[in-house]
């Protein structure tokens, strides 16, 4: 990784489960001409539910399959698995099997080859077993874990990808790193990493901080604001 597109520093996003709030968090996105990968459980889509979150209950709703391609048109979509699972406790071939299926499917609603991935569930949710296999057996080039770095720097190891901060979990510390970000000099490449579920600006009605986010972050001369696969590719 040299630059990202003649640029030294970039920004990312990747959010998880493909729920109904991703399009209101796509409207910000696409407004302030930033770049999001979002992953998707393909057996999951269409299907309502619920989840009680800080003493709320918010809604866990997943779009339609008819919509995916349009919906998240000018982003990217990626692997998330067919149905959830934590894959350390899964044997090689279902690991194959909730990969590749999700992969297939997801390629066949967006028309275009999906080669990243995030690990599903909280917790340990990969280790190095998991890894090597969608190394060796998946056409998966990438996937991203839950262990925030709180830092900028490039990593080697594709298939664990750490990000650099959780939106929900670490709100404060998202905004702290933002300014850091923006105001860093440097001729070595710098990512910018931002992850979570949109359904969790549900919680606390979150939005307009966000889009504040959002806006603080956008239109710098100096970085390049691409999908997960624009910047780790």
């Amino acid at each position: 990784m040299n630059t990202f597109n003649g640029k030294f520093k970039a920004i990312t996003f990747s959010y998880d489960d493909g729920v109904t709030q991703d399009r209101r968090l796509l409207e910000i996105f696409n407004k302030y001409d930033l770049k999001a990968t979002f992953n998707i459980n393909s057996e999951l889509l269409g299907q309502l539910n619920s989840l009680d979150r800080d003493g709320q209950t918010i809604s866990h709703n997943k779009v339609e399959k008819g919509e995916v391609r349009d919906l998240y048109r000018g982003h990217e979509v990626a692997v998330h698995t067919l149905t959830h699972p934590n894959l350390t406790e899964l044997d090689e071939n279902e690991i194959v099997r909730q990969v590749e299926e999700d992969r297939k499917n997801l390629e066949s609603l967006v028309g275009y080859s999906v080669v990243g991935m995030a690990y599903p569930c909280g917790g340990i949710n990969n280790n190095d077993f998991v890894a090597d296999v969608l190394r060796r057996r998946t056409a998966i080039k990438y996937s991203r874990t839950i262990t925030s770095t709180s830092d900028f720097e490039p990593q080697d190891n594709l298939l664990r990808f750490n990000p650099t901060v959780y939106h929900h979990g670490e709100w404060d510390k998202m905004f702290e790193l933002a300014e850091k970000f923006l105001s860093l000099k440097t001729d070595r490449p710098k990512l910018f990493y931002i992850w979570g579920h949109s359904y969790e600006f549900d919680i606390f009605d979150q939005w307009s901080a966000f889009e504040e986010f959002c806006k603080m972050i956008s239109n710098q001369d100096d970085i390049f604001y691409g999908t997960n696969r624009d910047v780790l590719l």
